[in-house]
C-alpha cells in the first residue's frame, strides 16, 4: 500500500506566515519589555535621589540586534553596576585596611577628582594637620585647627590674634556603615518578565485584524 501527501501550497505559505508573525510577535514584545523596564529602573534610581547621571547608566538592549526572532531576548543593564548595586542590596561596608571610614563632614568640602575626599587629600589642599579625637560615647573624628569660610569649610587661618580660630570637625570616624537598601530592580524585572506572554499574544493577534 502506497500513501501519497500532497501538500497544499496555500498551507505552506500560511504556516510560513504564522512563522514570520510569530517571530515578529516575539522580538517586538521583548523589545517593548526591555524598554519598559529600562524605563522602571531609571524611574528608581531618580526617585531615590540618585540622579538622572546614575539613572541613565541604565541601558537595554534586544536580540538578534537586526531581524526577528522566535528565540528574542532582551538584556538591560548599568554601565554603574557597582554603584547600582549596592543600592540595591544595602551593603555592609568597611574599611578595606581593617581601620576606620572616613566619613567627610560639610567643613571638608569637596573632592577635586569628584566623590569624597580623603583625609591625605583634605591636609595636602588645605595645609593643615587633622587631629584625631576619640570619644566614648559616639564615633571619634578627626579635627582641624583653623577658621571656616564663607563656605562653612574649615582653612588656614591668618590671624595673629586667634580671632575666628575653631576646632573644626572634618571627618567622621566608623568602623562600617550599612547603606540603606534604596532600589528593588528585582520588582520591575519579575513585572516586566510577567508581561512579556500578554505582549507577545497582543501583538501576534493583532496583527491578524
Amino acid at each position: 500500500m502506497k500513501l501519497k501527501l500532497d501538500i497544499d501550497p496555500d498551507i505552506v505559505a500560511m504556516m510560513q506566515a504564522e512563522v514570520a508573525a510569530g517571530e515578529r510577535a516575539v522580538t517586538a514584545a521583548m523589545r517593548e519589555a526591555g524598554t519598559g523596564l529600562k524605563a522602571a529602573w531609571r524611574l528608581q534610581v531618580t526617585g531615590a535621589g540618585l540622579g538622572t547621571r546614575l539613572a541613565n547608566t541604565i541601558r537595554s538592549q534586544t536580540f538578534p540586534k537586526a531581524g526577528e526572532s522566535l528565540d528574542a531576548a532582551a538584556l538591560v543593564w548599568s554601565q554603574a553596576p557597582v554603584i547600582v548595586g549596592a543600592h540595591d542590596t544595602g551593603p555592609l561596608i568597611r574599611s578595606k585596611d581593617g581601620f576606620w571610614l572616613a566619613i567627610p563632614l560639610p567643613a571638608a568640602g569637596k573632592s577635586l577628582r569628584g566623590g569624597r575626599i580623603t583625609p591625605g587629600e583634605w591636609e595636602r589642599r588645605r595645609g593643615l594637620r587633622l587631629r584625631f579625637v576619640y570619644r566614648r560615647t559616639g564615633p571619634s573624628l578627626l579635627v582641624a585647627e583653623g577658621r571656616l569660610n564663607t563656605k562653612g569649610q574649615a582653612v588656614v587661618s591668618r590671624s595673629k590674634t586667634g580671632r575666628g580660630r575653631v576646632t573644626a570637625p572634618i571627618f567622621l570616624l566608623l568602623p562600617q556603615v550599612k547603606l540603606p537598601k534604596r532600589l528593588d530592580l528585582a520588582r520591575d524585572a519579575d513585572r516586566a518578565l510577567d508581561s512579556v506572554p500578554g505582549l507577545i499574544v497582543a501583538t501576534w493577534v493583532g496583527e491578524r485584524y
